[in-house]
C-alpha cells in the first residue's frame, strides 16, 4: 500500500502534537523524582542552559565560537571531498582504466567506518585540525564519489558521442556534457555526504580536538551536566537540519531549472 500525502494543515498540526506529546513525557520523567534533575533536566533546565552557554564561557568558548570552530572544520573536510569526489567520480566514468585502479582501494576503504580512523587520526595529528579533517573527509568522500559516477554511467550516450561528432575533446565532453548531466544525481549525494560529514565531525571532536560542540559536550560529561550535553545535541541538531535544508532547497532549484 502506498501511503498518501498529508494534507499541508493536518501535518503541521500532526508534528506540533507530537513534539508537545514529547515534551510533555520528558517534563513529567524529570519531575517524577525518579532520577536526579542533574541527570534528567526537565526541557526548561536544558532552554535555560542553552542561553546561559550563548553569553558564559564553558570549556573556553561560548556556545557559538564551539559551533564556528565545528563548522570550520566540517567545511574544510565536506570541501575537500567534494573537491576529489567530484572530478574522480566523472574520470572514473569516462575512463575505464582509472575505474579499474580507483575501485579496489575503494571498494575496501568506503566500507571502513569514518569513527574507526579516530585512533589513527589521533597518533597522526593529535588534538590538531588534520584529525577531525581527515575524519570528515572518509565519512563525506564515499557518497560524493558513487553518486558522481553513477549519474555520469547514467548520462545518455548518444549525447556524448554527438558531441565528439562535432569535435569536442573528452575535457569539454566531460565538462560540458557528462557534469551538467550527472549535477541532479551529485547534488542528491552532496546531501547524504553533508549529513554523514557533519556526524564524523562530531565523533571526531569527542576525541581529537580541544575545542567544537563535540568537545562541549565531552566536557559537560566531565562536569556531570546533562543539560550542557543536551544543549550539544541540540545544537548539532539544529545545524545538521540547516545544512540539509540548504541542500534540499539547491537540489530542488537544480531541478525545476532542468525542468523536471
Amino acid at each position: 500500500m502506498i501511503a498518501r500525502a498529508l494534507p499541508s494543515q493536518q501535518f503541521w498540526r500532526l508534528t506540533i502534537a507530537g513534539t508537545f506529546t514529547f515534551l510533555a513525557i520528558w517534563s513529567v520523567a524529570a519531575l517524577s523524582g525518579l532520577t536526579s534533575r542533574a541527570f534528567l533536566p526537565a526541557p526548561w533546565d536544558v532552554v535555560v542552559r542553552f542561553i546561559e552557554l550563548l553569553t558564559q564561557p564553558f570549556a573556553g568558548y561560548v556556545l557559538h565560537e564551539h559551533l564556528l570552530s565545528s563548522l570550520h572544520r566540517f567545511a574544510m573536510g565536506f570541501g575537500l571531498a567534494v573537491l576529489i569526489g567530484i572530478p574522480l567520480g566523472l574520470l572514473m566514468a569516462w575512463f575505464k582504466w582509472i575505474d579499474r585502479i580507483v575501485t579496489p582501494a575503494f571498494e575496501a576503504i568506503r566500507f571502513v567506518a569514518p569513527i574507526a580512523w579516530v585512533p589513527f587520526a589521533a597518533l597522526w595529528f593529535g588534538t590538531g585540525i588534520g584529525g577531525p579533517i581527515l575524519i570528515i573527509f572518509m565519512g563525506a568522500f564515499p557518497p560524493v564519489l558513487i553518486n558522481t559516477y553513477r549519474g555520469a554511467k547514467q548520462v545518455d550516450r548518444k549525447y556524448i558521442e554527438a558531441a565528439q561528432m562535432l569535435g569536442a575533446s573528452s575535457w569539454r565532453s566531460m565538462t560540458e556534457v557528462l557534469l551538467p548531466a550527472a549535477v541532479p544525481s551529485i547534488v542528491a549525494g552532496l546531501r547524504v555526504s553533508a549529513g554523514l560529514g557533519w556526524q564524523s565531525l562530531v565523533g571526531a571532536e569527542l576525541i581529537v580536538a580541544s575545542s567544537g560542540v563535540g568537545y562541549l559536550m565531552v566536557k559537560g560529561q566531565a562536569s556531570v551536566s546533562t543539560a550542557t550535553v543536551m544543549c550539544g545535541m541540540l545544537a548539532i541538531g539544529i545545524v545538521g537540519l540547516l545544512i540539509d535544508v540548504a541542500l534540499r532547497r539547491l537540489h530542488a532549484a537544480i531541478e525545476q531549472r532542468r525542468g523536471t
